[in-house]
């Protein structure tokens, strides 16, 4: 089995390399734009737009047969997806160009990788590190993307490595998930999300304060306003997505150690069913940038990494449900009471438990008793 990962590694061209490659991301682009122009909007598929295209852009754009089949399928995976969201494509700008295996090349004895571009082929220097050299040692590079982000050039290289099969798991780690708690499992570990909300919350004053500026000003405090948005949003996302690595990362390697699998809330959809309920604005801000959907992800790769099997368990009624004797209890807040057992504890450890069961049944089957009600006797009048 083989899981495709993207390593992000910063290029260290000379003057003369980084003008070339430049001048190949502005040829792309361009070539992009009038691929997009030229050819009506209703053709999608790459090779009737090859068909169409392909020695205009050779000879118009000065690109290499590989980039302008490149900057062809990239038009046409971008009409494919427009119409899959019901939107349209927009302008494309000169801050990518895709490489396959046949026209760049990853060389790490000196560091170095090799990418055709409107001034031929280049062997450029790589800033790799020790993390680098880990991903990619062994590995089968598949493709590049040469991406200009914020004035500085990086390679984003496509690998496939070998991973483990998943062991048989001997127990199961239930993770419920939360905007209060970030995740909470069924062993007892839990990771608040108070810093994330405090964050986040604070950004969005920020946020807000400078669009109201931006609202009102000149046109270089417009410029300003507009830079600094963007450099706030980054920021943020990349507070967020450190802390699902950390979350991640840790439920992964407690799993590995006790050689359990991961039962994991499947909740697909959620925006849309709780964006329907009456809620406050700053309400609806917070569970819109929840990013559950990022800290899943890390989970599923990382867990295929460690050979750790990962089970998604639909999250109805698992934060209602008394883990200790399955009847519908009442939650409130943190606290979970139960009204048939008399159980009393904190919810979101209540809700791992119950995933931590229904993940059991999938993995070690035993009959109906690991999930059968328990029902107190009637009290003596």
């Amino acid at each position: 089995m083989q899981q495709a990962l993207t390593v992000r590694i910063r290029l260290a061209p000379t003057p003369e390399q980084e003008r070339a490659l430049r001048s190949t991301l502005v040829a792309f682009a361009d070539a992009c734009n009038h691929i997009h122009t030229t050819v009506p909007e209703n053709i999608r598929n790459s090779a009737r737009i090859q068909q169409l295209t392909y020695k205009e852009v050779r000879q118009r754009f000065g690109l290499s047969a590989n980039l302008a089949v490149r900057a062809i399928a990239r038009v046409s995976m971008n009409r494919k997806a427009a119409k899959e969201l019901g939107s349209k494509v927009k302008a494309f700008k000169p801050t990518s160009v895709d490489y396959d295996a046949r026209i760049f090349d990853l060389r790490l004895r000196d560091e170095t990788a090799s990418l055709t571009t409107v001034k031929g082929r280049l062997r450029v220097d790589l800033r790799l590190s020790k993390y680098h050299l880990q991903k990619l040692q062994g590995a089968q590079p598949t493709s590049a993307t040469l991406v200009d982000s914020k004035g500085k050039l990086w390679l984003h290289v496509q690998v496939k490595r070998e991973v483990p099969p998943a062991a048989e798991p001997q127990d199961v780690i239930g993770v419920d998930l939360g905007r209060t708690d970030i995740a909470v499992t069924s062993t007892g570990k839990s990771w608040s999300g108070q810093a994330v909300t405090k964050v986040r919350d604070r950004y969005a004053r920020t946020r807000q304060m400078v669009q109201k500026n931006r609202s009102k000003g000149t046109r270089s405090t417009r410029r300003r306003a507009g830079a600094l948005l963007r450099r706030l949003s980054g920021k943020e996302k990349r507070f967020q997505k450190h802390v699902n690595h950390v979350v991640s990362k840790a439920v992964v390697s407690e799993a590995q150690a006790l050689g359990a699998a991961i039962a994991l809330e499947d909740l697909t959809g959620i925006r849309e069913r709780t964006n329907t309920q009456p809620r406050n604005s700053t309400e609806r801000r917070r569970s819109n940038s929840w990013a559950f959907h990022q800290l899943r992800g890390f989970v599923e790769y990382k867990a295929a990494l460690a050979g750790v099997r990962v089970i998604p368990i639909p999250p109805a009624y698992t934060s209602q449900t008394c883990h200790h004797c399955l009847h519908i209890g009442k939650r409130q807040g943190k606290r979970f009471a139960c009204g048939n057992c008399g159980w009393v504890g904190d919810a979101d450890h209540n809700g791992a438990q119950v995933i931590r069961l229904v993940g059991l049944t999938v993995t070690q089957p035993r009959g109906s008793e690991l999930l059968s009600c328990i029902f107190r006797a009637p009290e003596s009048p």
